[in-house]
């Protein structure tokens, strides 16, 4: 099983970068006119689910502890800074002693959302929390973005495993990041070979069809795989004819050949036609993995073909068309003159926000199926004995109290996702799967 394993950076140039430029300009005009200190909350939310998706899930809230632990403006950031006029030496004298020293609570990771969940609370000075904002938005949004398509997936292959395979084709670090919250949604393993490092993510992969075409004859390519690898492998048999492949590697490597791979062509007939040919050749424990630009639907579609496993690719890393969660970060409460806090919110056309602070829990009926996304304002909504509260400490007073291992936040997802009602795993566009209701004043 996989468990958090944090390898350290040489010469580690810290997150403090990854940020956009306004939030060091607001910085500054903050320090220069006496309201950096205010005591601030800011919220994570998002004020619609993709069309047609009926619940998202929370990921990245571990890289996220270790990248806000990382958040140093060191030398080198504090230089080019400086070289660059971004900001002022007042700002970035501040800067170079910044440290978070507030509060963060959040959904626990994997846990389901929907539109106005506050994923996210950070109390601080203004200071403190809006810098953080890009940060925070940059691993949320993506990592959530995957891990929602990534629950459709596996909820529409069931039992049958599901393989990351994206690396290709997205960003090479944030194939590692994807190839994580996938994890956390459900697939079994990762082509992604730093994932495996980092994160503790079972790895996996045999060969590609340049394999088989370097070699001069398909014969010559499975014996070569299969003498390296052993009968266990799993060859990829659609390079040339699928009948002749298949008929190829179970003569050479016996009815205890492991699997083939399907990556093209009409995969429900060819699933069926090339189980019927490995149990006539006596290789019936052999399975049937099929790629070849795979999503939701299509994993829907093949959920009466004798497929055995699925290989995920592209659709994963781009959210299956949406590659974003489309989470913002927002001021819903602020320190007034007197000391009081009090609600503040977007009104704008389109983008209106809910001002103060937020509690949430999920409100279930007495058989533990969730009914309702219950957010109190200002106050902890009322239990009804069978819901469930939602946020959890994840710093306290500057120190990481929410690291936990990854297998958690997994374990976490599925019974998020068990607790959901039944039309929540419909494969067909609808709306949220449950209503998100207000209690209390702000």
């Amino acid at each position: 099983m996989a468990k958090l394993r944090v390898v350290p950076a040489v010469d580690d140039p810290g997150t403090a970068l990854l940020t956009d430029h306004y939030e060091l300009t607001m910085l500054q005009a903050a320090l220069a006119h006496g309201v950096a200190r205010r005591r601030s909350v800011f919220e994570v939310f998002a004020r619609r689910l993709p069309e047609g998706r009926r619940y998202g899930v929370v990921a990245g809230t571990g890289r996220l502890l270790t990248d806000i632990e990382r958040f140093r403006f060191d030398d080198a950031a504090l230089a080019d800074l400086e070289r660059r006029q971004v900001v002022d030496g007042a700002t970035l004298g501040w800067l170079a002693e910044y440290r978070f020293s507030g509060d963060i609570w959040g959904y626990g990771e994997g846990d389901c959302f929907f539109p106005y969940s506050p994923l996210i609370v950070v109390e601080a000075t203004f200071a403190e929390a809006v810098i953080l904002e890009t940060l925070i938005l940059s691993v949320l949004n993506f990592d959530s973005a995957i891990a929602s398509a990534a629950s459709r997936m596996t909820t529409a292959a069931g039992n049958r495993p599901c393989i990351e395979m994206g690396s290709r084709r997205t960003h090479e670090w944030a194939a590692v990041a994807a190839a994580r919250a996938a994890y956390v949604a459900g697939f079994a393993s990762t082509s992604n070979l730093e994932a495996g490092r980092t994160y503790g993510v079972a790895t996996q992969g045999t060969s590609a069809h340049s394999f088989t075409l370097v070699h001069d004859s398909e014969r010559d390519a499975f014996t070569a795989q299969v003498d390296s690898l052993g009968k266990g492998t799993t060859l990829l048999v659609d390079t040339y004819d699928v009948r002749e492949a298949v008929a190829l590697g179970i003569e050479i490597a016996g009815p205890e050949l492991g699997a083939v791979r399907l990556d093209s062509g009409d995969l429900l007939v060819q699933a069926r036609e090339v189980r019927a040919q490995l149990d006539a050749l006596g290789a019936s424990g052999a399975r049937i993995v099929v790629t070849s630009d795979l999503d939701e639907h299509a994993i829907a579609a093949l959920a009466a073909a004798p497929v055995d496993a699925y290989g995920v690719g592209t659709a994963l890393v781009t959210g299956s068309g949406a590659p974003t969660a489309g989470l913002v970060y927002k001021l819903v409460a602020r320190e007034g003159d007197d000391g009081v806090m009090a609600a503040v919110a977007k009104k704008s056309k389109d983008k209106v926000s809910v001002g103060g602070r937020k509690f949430a829990l999920r409100r279930r009926s007495r058989s533990g199926v969730a009914e309702a996304e219950v957010i109190g304002l200002a106050t902890e909504p009322v239990d009804d004995g069978d819901d469930r509260p939602l946020l959890v400490p994840l710093v306290r007073e500057g120190q990481m109290v929410g690291r936990e291992a990854l297998d958690a936040a997994r374990d976490r997802h599925t019974a998020a996702r068990a607790e959901l009602p039944p039309t929540a795993l419909q494969m067909s566009r609808g709306e949220p799967a449950i209503p998100t209701v207000y209690e209390g004043k702000s």
